[in-house]
């Protein structure tokens, strides 16, 4: 990701252009895009500083206002599918996708682990071996 410019660059910008010279020419003479100048200038308008805002750092989950609806339905039905709770997400205005239900599910340490009854069946080496038949009494 690239670095900000520097602030002492800003607060030049800024001030040129705020001290009547046009965004263009302010760009031009410190060899930045217009875009930037205008940014800068705007900030500095609004703030009162051109600084930049600070970068990175962790954004709170979507579903954080909605953490009590889900554990709370999920103790009612615990065999919900991530599908169904996304439906009923949706039903109240929630949209989000499945992996940030998944990444908020996985964050509050509850997986969807099938039980046993639902295991596949393991590969023909690992069962145990099949009894040998019987010969037929009419064939002996």
């Amino acid at each position: 990701m690239a670095r900000p410019y520097s602030n002492d660059l800003r607060e030049r910008v800024a001030a040129l252009v705020l001290s009547g010279l046009t965004v263009r020419a302010a760009a031009a003479l410190m060899q930045v895009s217009v875009a930037s100048s205008v940014r800068f200038a705007r900030a500095a308008r609004s703030t009162g500083s051109a600084a930049a805002k600070p970068m990175g750092g962790k954004r709170p989950y979507l579903l954080a206002g909605q953490r009590d609806f889900l554990l709370a339905r999920l103790a009612e039905k615990p065999d919900l599918t991530l599908h169904a709770l996304l439906g009923e997400l949706r039903e109240r205005g929630v949209v989000v996708s499945c992996d940030t239900l998944w990444r908020f599910l996985r964050k509050e340490k509850i997986s969807f682990k099938k039980n046993a009854s639902a295991r596949r069946t393991g590969s023909a080496r690992r069962r145990a071996p099949s009894r040998a038949l019987e010969k037929d009494p009419v064939e002996a």
